[in-house]
């Protein structure tokens, strides 16, 4: 099975800057694409950003797009995802997740493997 393993996560002041990490293990990294979701309280858990198998092709939510960069480094099994600018509503639980696809997806519901998620908590 995958394993997902995050960390960066903390508390962060509005205006700074955080960078999570996600070490995949159990498959071909490069035959993953993968995906970064986040969970306020209360709320759905929703849609962030995305990487294609074969890391040519990115997607984000309107409300990252511009802050946040999704990236991975196939030689370290690992997917990033920069945090810059960050908000005080960026403030959630932040989840890897994987699906062995060619394609991305912009759905929960299509992932088929999750880490535990990564605390992220914005001060204003």
């Amino acid at each position: 099975q995958v394993q997902l393993v995050e960390s960066g996560g903390g508390l962060v002041q509005a205006g700074g800057s955080l960078r999570l990490s996600c070490v995949v293990s159990g498959r071909t990294f490069s035959r993953l694409s993968m995906g970064w979701f986040r969970q306020a309280p209360g709320k759905e858990r929703e849609f962030v950003a995305t990487n294609s198998w074969a890391g040519d092709r990115t997607s984000y939510a309107d409300s990252v797009k511009g802050r946040f960069t999704i990236s991975r480094d196939n030689a370290k099994n690992t997917v990033y995802l920069q945090m810059n600018g960050v908000k005080p509503e960026d403030t959630a639980v932040y989840y890897c997740a994987a699906v062995q696809s060619y394609n991305p997806s912009t759905r929960r519901a299509d992932y088929d493997y999750w880490g535990q998620g990564t605390q992220v908590t914005v001060s204003s």
